[in-house]
């Protein structure tokens, strides 16, 4: 009888130091590779979400349009380390009329928190969002398939995201390749306001002071249209402008980080910044979502 409540008590500590392991804070990446293995970086906190720069030094390489098929070339912003496997990738759009440098900030900003960032410039800057969707998937092929950093990437990982016209092209992209792992539309435009087709876990950022792709018509029934089984949430600006995206914003880049994090490297460490919902405040006019994230 001793025998066996030895070995019971031995077991149960053996199971209490593998979760401490998993739940630890500052565990790193590859301390926690049996249990998720596309986990990147130090445990995440509220000041990690929110700095200018993540844990990862980032570098950078051109795409010229020469070089480009089916968009107009860009900026890729990769993590510099090896040491911790692959990558997730991200392609952002701009809107119209804009070029890459209108969403340059979030290329560096994303990239330090461990993913592969393509910031791209369009065919042409007065494009519609169908137009807008097919590049930003154009971009992603040739980021996994003829980049220079493509070595870097797992292609099973990717995610799109833009803003304004390019928003609109996020959800057409999302909605013409399902295997996507996130989107993220930033005070989107499209004449198309419903998308039930969207099987792509799809973060919505709105502002409250647009006037070029008002909530009401374009971001609210973007949101509501998605499948009620979806991951999905919509973050309402508060005291923004439709051109808010444009230049670094602390609120726009923490729940981008947790959104990607999230789903394309299937990391629940960043679930805690996405539930319980996040309270109205002096940066977020409204924030719905469908509670609890599914894996």
């Amino acid at each position: 009888m001793k025998r066996h409540l030895a070995a019971a008590a031995a077991a149960a500590a053996t199971a209490a130091a593998c979760l401490t392991l998993l739940v630890t804070p500052g565990v790193s990446a590859a301390d926690a590779t049996a249990a998720n293995p596309y986990e990147r970086g130090p445990a995440p906190t509220q000041s990690s979400i929110e700095a200018l720069r993540g844990p990862y030094a980032v570098a950078e390489t051109s795409v010229s349009s020469l070089a480009a098929t089916g968009f107009g070339g860009g900026t890729i912003y990769y993590p510099t380390s090896t040491s911790d496997g692959t990558f997730g990738a991200l392609v952002i759009s701009p809107g119209f009329t804009a070029y890459q440098s209108s969403i340059a900030w979030l290329g560096p900003r994303l990239a330090s928190q461990g993913f592969v960032v393509f910031t791209i410039d369009t065919l042409t800057t007065l494009d519609q969002p169908d137009s807008r969707g097919r590049q930003l998937l154009a971009a992603l092929d040739h980021l996994t398939q003829r980049s220079s950093v493509r070595g870097r990437i797992d292609a099973s990982r990717l995610g799109v995201m833009g803003h304004s016209m390019g928003g609109g092209g996020t959800l057409e992209a999302a909605k013409s390749r399902p295997s996507l792992k996130a989107a993220i539309p930033l005070t989107g435009w499209n004449t198309d306001k419903t998308w039930p087709e969207i099987s792509t876990p799809t973060l919505v950022i709105g502002a409250d002071g647009d006037t070029v792709a008002p909530v009401a018509t374009h971001s609210e029934p973007f949101y509501e249209s998605l499948p009620s089984s979806l991951d999905k949430a919509y973050l309402e600006l508060n005291g923004a402008t439709h051109f808010t995206p444009n230049t670094a914003n602390t609120t726009i880049a923490k729940y981008s980080v947790s959104w990607l994090k999230r789903f394309i490297d299937d990391d629940t460490r960043y679930e805690q910044f996405l539930c319980p919902l996040p309270r109205p405040s002096l940066t977020i006019e409204e924030y719905r979502g469908t509670c609890p994230l599914g894996s």
